[in-house]
């Protein structure tokens, strides 16, 4: 249904944009759309959100190698921005602004910006368990990375490889992790840790 509904906002638009009828106003259209909401509509399955303790026990559950490090600065960065996990994915040491209240992270044109800008998402300082700054200083030193994709694939042997995490395999952390205090993760497979983290559901044997 929501595909369908998207097809008839493109139709809308174009016909708008050439100064012509909008066909989507019809009654047939209209009846139509109806009549296959009523058949086949269905609530959308919602993932569910990680409250703070629930993080806190995740972070708890981490260790000190390289690859806990990352996931640790994944996870906390992605719930306190509330990061889609495509945006997490296309952040890079060049996004990251340091200012005395913590960082400004730019991120380029999402899912949500229909006109194509930028926009800029604060991340505070947090407490030191679940400090997301401390998290992602913490990776950057051990990983080594100064420049390009800050999240990155580790290969089997735990050496940092030289491209940006995808979005499958961030979902594919997300559901690991989460497994890993005994939640369900197949309920975290869907748009958020908070409210707009992980999108869609999910997942894979990519690089991770």
């Amino acid at each position: 249904m929501a595909t369908l509904a998207r097809r008839l906002v493109a139709i809308r638009r174009a016909h708008a944009l050439q100064g012509l009828p909008d066909p989507v106003r019809s009654e047939l259209v209209r009846l139509t759309f109806r009549g296959i909401r009523r058949a086949h509509g269905r609530p959308q399955r919602r993932a569910a959100a990680l409250l703070a303790e629930e993080m806190a026990a995740i972070v708890a559950s981490l260790g000190d190698s390289l690859r806990d490090c990352r996931d640790r600065a994944l996870l906390l960065f992605g719930f306190a921005g509330a990061f889609r996990r495509s945006e997490l994915s296309r952040i890079d040491c060049e996004s990251i602004e340091r200012t005395p209240r913590g960082l400004v992270i730019t991120i380029p044109k999402s899912k949500t910006d229909q006109e194509g800008q930028t926009r800029q998402v604060p991340i505070p300082h947090g407490r030191s368990a679940i400090c997301p700054i401390k998290a992602l200083d913490q990776w950057l030193e051990l990983s080594g990375i100064t420049e390009g994709p800050v999240f990155r694939p580790l290969n089997r042997r735990g050496h940092v490889l030289l491209g940006r995490l995808s979005g499958d395999s961030i979902a594919s952390i997300v559901k690991q992790r989460v497994k890993t205090i005994g939640l369900d993760p197949a309920r975290y497979s869907g748009h958020s840790l908070r409210a707009g983290f992980v999108t869609s559901a999910a997942t894979a044997d990519a690089p991770a």
